[in-house]
């Protein structure tokens, strides 16, 4: 039977529609002096956000999230200048997007900021799991541009990708983009100790031989890992998505610390502590044991009595930044705040993020979270219109690191 790419009715998202957008806030992290974050967080709606339009969250185990909506049109206020001074073209003559199954609501939200429509692809399982992907359209010449982040099950859509990949080569696609939000694989960047896989390298191998021209990635887990390709690599930041949802909160700069979960995400934290008024750093220092297993040892830097706002690219187990988020709060911190871009939660995740050591946790959408997987304390931004402006700026040739700057 045929996968289809639209969500079925019973797991449809539901936007209502607004004319308000997440990036909207009058706050600017650049001008303001403070910053505010709401007091109850567990009985509050964002600015500028709605609940999802869903059953009754008794029906969910962990309660609703909250899914801020955003206009068609808007970018993240960090972004807004370098757009205006930018002009890219729209023409989107020989430009196809497509979508695979990882992620469509993602896809869906890309192609309206974009204003265009998905492109129409079959993609079935066989019974013995074999994947079956056939273009319904023409693609000959045209610009293609593959949507389809390798979250869990990992090896199910990176093989998927391949062959969407393969079909478009065969199909005379002129150039053919993979957009990954989420790149799969990206944690196995090195060897450790001896007789391991490189397996990030692998992958990367493996896009570019099925056929890939490029990749668009976002906050891949080290820098690194875009010279595993052998092909251009666009990495995009979707920190300004959560810096602007950050920047309509009001708290005193003064009150606020941003904390890396470890020390090889320093320069992440600090990055981002530049943008929240120069906010000051503090840093977890952690002893991992095994893979998914941390340990935390001690707290660089002053956490009593302030917020403090964690930051990493992802959350998998949610051990490290768990175990981080309860030494804050022995340091005397007030709150602790989780921010990510990759939401993987794989058990038991759900149970230390909601456990009560967080205020809030905010992650994106490049990774979609199932009902099940939702809590009070979750909120999801999306990446959507960060990721169509940079597809716009590919096909035009236009700098997509100009967006950042």
């Amino acid at each position: 039977m045929a996968t289809s790419l639209l969500p079925s009715s019973s797991s449809t998202m539901t936007f209502s529609s607004s004319s308000s957008s997440l990036f909207t806030g009058s706050s600017h992290a650049h001008a303001l002096p403070t910053l505010s974050f709401v007091d109850n967080c567990r009985a509050r709606v964002a600015p500028c956000s709605v609940k999802c339009d869903m059953s009754d969250s008794s029906n969910l185990p962990y309660g609703k999230p909250i899914i801020p909506v955003l206009n068609e049109r808007t970018l993240p206020k960090f972004l807004e200048s370098a757009r205006a001074e930018k002009t890219v073209s729209r023409n989107s003559n020989r430009l196809k997007l497509f979508s695979g199954t990882a992620n469509p609501v993602l896809s869906q939200e890309i192609a309206r900021y974009m204003g265009l429509e998905l492109g129409q692809i079959s993609i079935k399982r066989f019974a013995d799991g074999e994947i079956y992907v056939q273009l319904q359209e023409s693609v000959r010449g045209c610009n293609v541009y593959l949507i389809q982040p390798t979250c869990p099950p990992a090896n199910e859509n990176l093989m998927e990708l391949k062959i969407m990949i393969d079909a478009c080569r065969r199909a005379s696609a002129k150039n053919i983009t993979a957009v990954i939000p989420y790149f799969g694989y990206a944690r196995a960047d090195r060897k450790t100790q001896g007789r391991e896989s490189i397996a990030a390298k692998l992958v990367a191998n493996l896009i570019t031989k099925a056929g890939a021209d490029r990749v668009l990635a976002c906050d891949l887990h080290s820098g690194q890992s875009m010279g595993y390709f052998d092909i251009p690599v666009d990495h995009v930041h979707c920190q300004p998505v959560i810096l602007d949802y950050l920047a309509s909160k009001t708290i005193s700069s003064s009150d606020l610390v941003v904390v890396s979960p470890d020390v090889g995400g320093v320069a992440r934290a600090r990055a981002f502590a530049k943008k929240l008024s120069d906010a000051p750093l503090a840093i977890v220092d952690k002893r991992r044991h095994g893979h998914n297993v941390a340990e935390v040892m001690n707290l660089i830097g002053d956490v009593k009595g302030k917020v403090a706002v964690m930051v990493d690219d992802m959350i998998d187990t949610a051990g490290t930044i768990a175990k981080g988020a309860a030494l804050l709060h022995e340091e005397g911190a007030r709150e602790v705040y989780a921010c990510c871009t990759h939401a993987v939660f794989s058990p038991p995740a759900i149970e230390r993020l909601s456990s009560g050591l967080f205020q809030e946790v905010i992650i994106t959408n490049t990774i979609p979270v199932t009902e099940k997987n939702y809590f009070p304390q979750l909120t999801i931004l999306t990446v959507a219109n960060l990721l169509g402006e940079t597809i716009w700026r590919i096909h035009d040739d236009s700098s997509v690191s100009s967006i950042f700057q």
